[in-house]
């Protein structure tokens, strides 16, 4: 590893430990030559699967495309950053649990739906109307109707 501050070739790891969510380990490093210190973050590169879209093409998962379109759903709605990160984690892992060399869009759609009712039914509606496009005001009636029977069956029991 090159230490970013003056460019020499030789760094030593002075400290090494998992993340809180063990999926990747942070180590500190001091450069040889500057004696400067700096964190890298070390994690296992995994194939994700491709993505078939509707019209047949398929294209190369990208996870900043998943945290955009989730993160305008969730625009101005009051949920934290780890939640929004914890679900996009989840949306990944389910990916790549299912092992398949290729997926369908909808299927990223269906789980990222999932994920959104769960922490906020505003931003599942605002992706829902998009993702289902949404072509009158009965539609949108309908997903808010289905919400408060979830809701409802919730508190029963």
């Amino acid at each position: 590893m090159h230490c970013p501050f003056c460019s020499a070739p030789d760094t030593r790891v002075i400290d090494s430990r998992l993340t809180n969510d063990g999926d990747q380990v942070r180590r500190r490093r001091e450069c040889v030559s500057c004696n400067e210190r700096f964190t890298t973050y070390e994690s296992a590169e995994l194939n994700m699967p491709r993505i078939v879209k509707q019209d047949g093409s398929r294209v190369p998962f990208k996870s900043e495309k998943l945290c955009a379109g989730v993160m305008r759903a969730l625009e101005k709605r009051p949920v934290s950053t780890e939640q929004v990160d914890a679900a996009i984690n989840s949306i990944t892992h389910q990916l790549l649990a299912a092992g398949e060399r290729e997926v369908s869009s909808s299927m990223i759609g269906n789980l990222v739906m999932k994920e959104l009712l769960a922490l906020d039914q505003v931003a599942y509606i605002r992706f829902a109307s998009v993702y289902l496009d949404f072509s009158d005001i009965n539609a949108f009636r309908d997903a808010i109707e289905k919400i408060e029977k979830k809701k409802a069956a919730k508190k029963t029991s």
